[in-house]
């Protein structure tokens, strides 16, 4: 009988790895609360995403609504003599008018970075990402309201531009988030700061 108990092992032998059940109960119990206290960083993330396109969209909206306003069929105002104006054109296709035949396309692109990026947003831990991405959204949404919006048609409207720097295209307000939100993902990347947190070096 003593052979036997030593070979299976007895409920109160110490080798009969009694703890190990409780190791196992504590181990779940440590998981679950590192998962609740990364649950309101990832909100907080979350919310500055958002916080920062509503203020992008809301900055592009109201320019457009004042330009179209104030400056459409007429002449245009000099900021800093030829170098910057204010002149409101109203763009279907992209930079230099490239793609004005494809106004379809370009919504259909907008519409694709705002689905990635709500994605994305579920695995976001990073305040510079979260940064990136809500100027990427904001300025998205502000583009794609007027594909949606304004003439000629539904998804096919034109996208009002009136910042006209000296030999280059003329933009708009959400054009400048995406180019720095664009920016600043570039830059994270190099430094090897992922979405989530992490800082991984090749």
């Amino acid at each position: 009988m003593a052979e036997a108990e030593r070979i299976i092992g007895t409920p109160d032998s110490p080798e009969t790895g009694a703890a190990e059940p409780e190791k196992a109960d504590r181990a779940p119990a440590q998981d679950a609360d590192e998962a609740v206290a990364e649950r309101p960083r990832g909100r907080r993330r979350i919310a500055v995403l958002f916080a920062v396109a509503a203020l992008a969209y809301a900055l592009d909206l109201g320019s457009k609504l004042l330009v179209v306003a104030k400056l459409e069929h007429r002449d245009s105002i000099r900021i800093l003599g030829d170098w910057l104006q204010l002149e409101v054109i109203r763009n279907p296709g992209a930079a230099w008018g490239i793609g004005e035949a494809f106004t379809i396309v370009f919504t259909l692109i907008a519409a694709a970075v705002i689905v990635v990026i709500a994605r994305l947003a579920k695995k976001l831990y990073s305040t510079p990402w979260a940064i990136a991405l809500g100027l990427l959204l904001g300025g998205a949404l502000g583009n794609l309201t007027d594909r949606v919006f304004r003439a000629p048609g539904v998804f096919e409207g034109a996208v009002v531009d009136f910042i006209a720097p000296k030999n280059y295209p003329v933009f708009n307000l959400a054009d400048s988030a995406i180019v720095c939100g664009g920016i600043l993902i570039v830059l994270l990347s190099f430094r090897g700061i992922d979405p989530d947190g992490t800082l991984h070096k090749d």
